[in-house]
């Protein structure tokens, strides 16, 4: 079991950012958009096929009850940790939790069955009664805190017994993520592109309580588990997406070998400006154009990743454009989603589209972000963008960084452009909402 004071080890892997990702809404229920997403509600009616204690076979015997849509835990009830049947890599987890007065408790995940408890090999996200415990909210024991590793950044919420806490896990291209009640509170490059630990994550494991359990903190995938720590604690609305999973009807629009099912636009249609290598779509910048997806769609959810060139990591201008229609020419009447740099998660409207967003950050044919959420250049970044009915929302790594409204219901393609700058992309898939 883990203690609860500790000195402060690592500071806060970042600032906090106020953003609505990581809320989870009252309705223990799944929408339509939320399905074709990939989530997956562990706490709904068929709840209880998705646990098993540590190490058991089956959900416990005491300790444990799932009614009603809350998972709780009772007070010396016993049962032991229990954990997913799934095991996932890169995942999003959204929940929400409430603790009774001096409750501990955690989410751990990546977590190998082997060993006494979860935590001898999973990271954790504390759950905990702060104030009931009188810790200071950046303590590395405090709600929200990666345990023992992390501290939870400067701004966080941590709301007092009995109430409830939104809380969210993220794992996506060696990113680790907490959020509590809507504010990001730890953000770590755990590992490298080709899956080994980062120095920094090393590190941290090293000058911690884990440094002599072997393979801690570098499963590359495992249980997500709850953690029996005697005191009483409920969760409720457990959903999760496994991040590296095709979402429920998916079709890949980029098949990794060549550019069958896309038309290239632009003068330089022979040039060589888009080609395919190892899986990744290159794209030299040179000249203008652009590539569309020679058919169309209304509604779905499109998933696509974006990096600029990682050796030179020289940033520029492109974008993601939605409902293509119309004369192909640059640039096709559209909305982009643009992916300038430093502005990845505006809205421009071209050939005299309209939508309507926030007006406070809305400027002629622009809507702003509300926030930046790149990765630095060279690096994976992935766009979500969920186009349904006449509404338009831009997600960047799993941040909602704009909301549109009004926007024209027609069948359109989908296109790349190509802006001045070496730029390359991969993992291009969709689900319509049909």
């Amino acid at each position: 079991m883990k203690p609860v004071m500790l000195s402060v080890l690592v500071a806060a892997a970042c600032a906090p950012v106020m953003a609505q990702p990581g809320a989870v809404g009252s309705a223990d229920a799944l929408t339509t958009v939320e399905r074709a997403q990939g989530w997956m509600l562990l706490t709904g009616a068929e709840g209880m096929k998705h646990w098993r204690g540590y190490r058991q076979e089956g959900f416990p015997g005491s300790g444990w009850t799932l009614s009603e849509g809350v998972l709780t835990h009772a007070a010396g009830g016993g049962g032991g940790d229990i954990m997913t049947r799934e095991q996932f890599g890169d995942f999003d987890l959204k929940l929400q939790y409430r603790v009774a007065p001096r409750a501990n408790s955690g989410i751990i995940y990546r977590v190998a069955e082997r060993g006494d408890y979860t935590w001898q090999t999973g990271p954790e996200f504390q759950v905990l009664d702060d104030h009931g415990h009188n810790l200071a909210g950046n303590h590395p024991h405090s709600a929200g805190a990666l345990y023992d590793l992390f501290t939870p950044a400067e701004g966080k919420l941590s709301r007092p017994a009995g109430e409830w806490n939104d809380a969210r896990v993220v794992i996506r291209n060696g990113v680790i993520q907490h959020w509590l009640n809507g504010v990001k509170v730890v953000e770590v490059r755990a590992f490298e592109e080709d899956g080994s630990p980062t120095a920094e994550w090393a590190g941290a494991i090293e000058r911690s309580k884990f440094a002599p359990m072997r393979g801690f903190g570098v499963q590359p995938r495992g249980h997500i588990a709850l953690q029996d720590h005697g005191d009483e604690v409920s969760f409720r609305n457990v959903r999760v997406r496994d991040l590296g999973a095709p979402m429920p009807g998916e079709v890949a629009l980029f098949n990794g070998r060549n550019l069958d099912g896309w038309t290239v636009i632009g003068s330089g249609a022979d040039s060589g400006t888009w080609t395919v290598r190892d899986g990744v779509l290159h794209c030299t910048g040179e000249p203008a154009g652009y590539i569309r997806t020679t058919e169309s769609y209304t509604n779905f959810v499109l998933r696509v990743e974006w990096r600029w060139d990682p050796e030179t990591r020289q940033t520029g201008n492109s974008g993601v454009l939605v409902r293509v229609v119309g004369e192909d020419k640059v640039w096709p009447r559209s909305v982009e989603a643009q992916l300038h740099a430093g502005n990845a998660g505006d809205f421009i409207c071209i050939g005299g589209t309209e939508i309507a967003g926030d007006p406070g950050r809305t400027s002629g044919r622009r809507i702003v972000k509300s926030h930046g959420a790149e990765r630095p250049a060279g690096e994976w970044n992935e766009y979500e963008i969920i186009v349904n009915g006449g509404e338009i929302t831009l997600i960047v790594n799993g941040e909602t960084l704009n909301h549109a409204t009004g926007a024209e219901v027609v069948a359109g393609s989908i296109a790349l452009q190509s802006e001045g700058t070496p730029i390359q992309f991969r993992r291009i898939r969709l689900v319509p909402l049909d």
